[in-house]
This record gives C-alpha cells, sequence and structure tokens, in this order.
C-alpha cells in the first residue's frame, strides 16, 4: 500500500499497471482489498488505483460531520495528488453515490463512470422509511464486535449460493471495519440524494447489477438506467451486491469491453 496526504488526512491506495487511469472505489462495509481481482486481472491494460476512503482500511477516519461533497472532493484531491488524467471512475454501492457527487462537483474529472450495485444515495435511491431502517441498523451494527458486524453483514451481500470461501475471504475484510469510519460513511450515503445528478450525464456510463442483489435491486438499476443519457445496463444472473467479489472475472469482462469502446 501507498498513501497521500489529503485535507489533512492519510489516504491508503494501490496502484498497478500502466495504460489509462481506473481508479476503483469500494463499497461501505469493504477496502480497496476487495478489488483484488481488478486489479490483477486490468493492469495489464489500465493504470489501477484502488484507494481506501476516509474512514475504511488503512486510510484515517475523517470527522463525524463528512459527508458526500466532503468524500468527493478529497476523491478528487488524491486524483490530481496522484496525477491521474481523466480518469475511468468505478464506484461500488457506496462509492456508486460518491462517484456521482465527483461527477457533480468536477464533471471534467471522470472519462467514463462505471456504477456497480449503485445508489443515488439512499435518501435518493429507496423510500424514507427504507433508507432511515438501514441507517439505524448500520449505527447499531457499528456498536458490534468485529466478527457480529462481519455476521450480520454478509448475507445482505452475497446470495447463499456464493462459494465459501469467496465469502470467508470478505468476510475478514469485514471484520476489519473502522467503527467511527463506518457511521460517518452510513450517515453520509443515507443523507445523499444523486437523483438531480442523473439527467446533467455526458460521460459515457456503464451500469452494473446483480439480480440476486437485496441492498440495491433492480427497480434502482432501472431508475437510474431511464434516467442516465445513453446509459448501458448490464445485470450479472445469479449474482449479488458484492458483484467484484463474488463475479470478478465477469466484472472485468464488462469493464474492459466498455472501456475499450469509450477510448475509441
Amino acid at each position: 500500500m501507498q498513501d497521500v496526504t489529503v485535507r489533512g488526512l492519510r489516504i491508503a491506495y494501490e496502484r498497478a499497471g500502466t495504460g489509462p487511469a481506473l481508479v476503483l472505489l469500494h463499497g461501505f462495509v469493504g477496502d480497496s482489498r476487495e478489488w483484488r481481482r481488478q486489479i490483477d486481472g486490468l493492469s495489464d491494460e489500465f493504470t489501477v488505483v484502488a484507494w481506501d476512503a476516509p474512514g475504511a482500511g488503512h486510510s484515517d477516519d475523517p470527522p463525524a460531520s463528512f459527508r458526500m461533497s466532503d468524500y468527493a472532493e478529497c476523491l478528487a484531491e488524491v486524483i490530481g495528488s496522484l496525477h491521474l488524467e481523466r480518469p475511468h471512475v468505478v464506484g461500488l454501492s457506496f462509492c456508486g453515490a460518491l462517484a456521482l457527487e465527483l461527477y457533480r462537483r468536477h464533471p471534467t474529472i471522470p472519462r467514463t463512470l462505471v456504477l456497480a450495485g449503485a445508489y443515488a444515495g439512499w435518501t435518493g435511491s429507496l423510500s424514507a422509511e427504507v433508507a432511515e431502517q438501514r441507517l439505524r441498523r448500520s449505527l447499531e451494527l457499528a456498536d458490534q464486535a468485529p466478527a457480529d458486524f462481519a455476521n450480520a453483514m454478509i448475507p445482505t451481500l452475497f446470495p447463499e449460493s456464493t462459494p465459501n470461501g469467496v465469502v470467508d475471504g470478505f468476510s475478514a475484510i469485514v471484520a476489519q471495519f473502522h467503527p467511527d469510519g463506518f457511521r460517518t460513511l452510513a450517515r453520509s450515503l443515507a443523507e445523499a440524494d444523486l437523483r438531480d445528478v442523473l439527467p446533467t450525464i455526458g460521460v459515457p456510463t456503464l451500469l452494473v447489477y446483480g439480480n440476486r442483489d437485496v441492498r440495491a435491486s433492480l427497480n434502482v438499476a432501472d431508475t437510474l438506467h431511464a434516467a442516465i443519457p445513453e446509459s448501458i445496463l448490464v445485470i450479472l444472473p445469479g449474482v449479488g451486491h458484492m458483484i467484484n467479489v463474488q463475479a470478478g472475472d465477469q466484472l472485468n469482462h464488462e469493464l474492459r469491453q466498455f472501456l475499450r469502446a469509450a477510448q475509441r
């Protein structure tokens, strides 16, 4: 891991490969390690950078007041510090909303957007009741022991058919969550409403969802697809929320196809 300091926070990241820049943004219960198969599989063609968001992995916890706009400004500064020129930006789950906020605030940064199992924020994609329930449950879980936290989250992230080795590997990452950082991430996602950004997107955009995702359902996918001009929607059968972990090779295939076409 390498790191860079922005806004007084040490931000860890992994970098591999050469070629056009590809920035990978993890979900809110993981960190850069969840992108292992993308880092290994795509670094032959791209400069792949996977960060640990503030409050996750090896990065510092942000202030409790941090919200989506703060994460986006932090990300923009990391991209600038690493001299990544017009990167392709891939955001999973929480970081799908972050990618949208980055576009809102800095539309000239992303060359393309890939939103995987993503929301326009919980408020932007879910009913007020469901968004409140998710936030309340997240804050309750943040007080649990690491193993209990992981055991509670995992069933919502993978279908039962997922091989034990895949689930266990990601569970070990989840169990290393930052309680304070997770609370801030959850509040940020719960409050975010990025619906107004969707029709303004003017870069090629790929949406990837699993048809077994119980967190970001196909209704969420369809709504984003309908609102983002000329977006492409890919549905992966039998796949849950953690697309990059459960279906890494399929995601790599979709990413490579999409990114190559966008660069022509």
